[in-house]
Formats: C-alpha cells, structure tokens, sequence
C-alpha cells in the first residue's frame, strides 16, 4: 500500500544450509504480492534451483554459500 515494489526475501530456516529453496513458500509469497518482485535467498544449492525460481517468476536471488562452495559458478 505504501509503494514498495521490490522484496528481498531471506528464507532464513534454508540461510546456508544448501538444501535448496523452499519452492512452495515461493508459489505462496509471488501469489501474495503480484503487484512487487521478489528477489530469493536461502537455501540455493545449484543452477537448476536458479532455473526453477526464474521459471517461477522471482526477480532474481542472492547465491552465497552455493557460490564459495563451488556449486554455482558465474558460468
């Protein structure tokens, strides 16, 4: 209501843990805000996690311990 369009979302039960986003807590949350865009966090292990919340609609999402793990590269 007061105009905030843009979300960064930190599942912080998944921060770190590399067992992949929780994917229905997204369906939930982009259904719940269809006027803003969501950015995802906590959680991610691999490219195909980064496939699946981009085929979901999410803005974007923050790669942390995937990345300094060497399970998602910037390839």
């Amino acid at each position: 209501k007061i105009g905030v369009r843009l979300f960064v979302y930190t599942d912080v039960d998944r921060d770190g843990t590399l067992t992949g986003p929780n994917i229905q807590h997204y369906q939930k949350l982009l259904a719940a805000l269809k006027d803003a865009h969501v950015i995802a966090s906590g959680g991610i292990q691999s490219a195909d996690d980064l496939k699946t919340l981009k085929r979901l609609g999410l803005a974007g999402a923050i790669v942390g311990k995937a990345y300094y793990s060497g399970r998602v590269s910037l390839d």
